[in-house]
């Protein structure tokens, strides 16, 4: 092996930053902190930070998710994670040589979706937290709380996750992971809607839902939390892949 000097490469620092996703009020809803240092002091942005020189990328990721928030994802890093616990997954890389002004930086970024969730709970050097609707962070920005500039290249980043998700729950049963335990098939469709941003057909939904090998599993139990007639309890089925799949409808 020819003789490998590390000071001939000029130094780098790895980043995780988090598209943390849920439903909230029939909305996908995304979570963004208030930055407290600099740089970009007080802008919101999405939660993440630096990954320590012990740490693999999902190690880091979760540690980030739970300080940030107080979330906990599914994953190896710890034992007793609780069994509702997000669904964390990675997405991709960002290396602009210019996206930070400290120094050069790489993100790599992970998509994190989770039930209903309460308010986060700020952590660490993040100045406050709270959930968005999606469409109000990655369409035009403006300075207010209603439609607030992201930090970074977070826009973009965030805008890759969206589409992530929009497109995955088409030919996998990702969908579940916005849903409690137990879900019935209207709250199963609204995730759907509130996803892909359109309306659905209650009946083709449910028909194509329970139809679909291995995607829902009936619990036996019934449920009146939305009101009406008692509805049919489902869980996840444990299929990954949807066949057929559930196309998004063109708008």
């Amino acid at each position: 092996m020819p003789p490998y000097e590390a000071s001939a490469y000029p130094p780098f620092a790895v980043t995780v930053d988090l598209v943390v996703l849920t439903v909230r009020r029939h909305a996908l809803s995304a979570l963004i902190v208030r930055r407290g240092e600099a740089p970009f002091q007080g802008r919101w942005a999405l939660p993440g930070g630096f990954v320590r020189e012990e740490e693999d990328l999902t190690e880091a990721a979760a540690r980030e998710l739970a300080e940030e928030t107080g979330l906990h994802a599914h994953g190896p890093v710890e034992e007793d994670t609780p069994a509702h616990a997000a669904h964390l997954e990675q997405l991709a890389t960002y290396g602009d040589p210019k996206r930070d002004p400290r120094m050069r930086v790489v993100s790599v970024a992970h998509l994190v979706l989770a039930p209903d969730l309460p308010a986060p709970r700020p952590g660490g050097d993040v100045g406050g937290a709270r959930w968005a609707p999606v469409e109000s962070l990655i369409g035009p920005a403006d300075e207010d709380e209603e439609h607030p500039p992201l930090a970074f290249d977070h826009r973009r980043i965030l805008a890759d996750g969206v589409e992530r998700a929009r497109s995955k729950i088409e030919y996998s049963s990702l969908a579940t992971a916005f849903c409690p335990q137990e879900f019935t098939v209207g709250e199963l469709r609204r995730v759907y809607e509130a996803v892909w941003g359109v309306a659905l057909d209650p009946r083709n939904f449910h028909r194509k839902v329970t139809g679909t090998p291995g995607f829902l599993l009936p619990t036996g139990g019934t449920t009146t939390r939305q009101g009406g007639r008692p509805a049919q309890l489902f869980q996840a089925g444990g299929a990954t892949i949807l066949n057929p799949p559930m196309l998004r409808p063109e708008v």
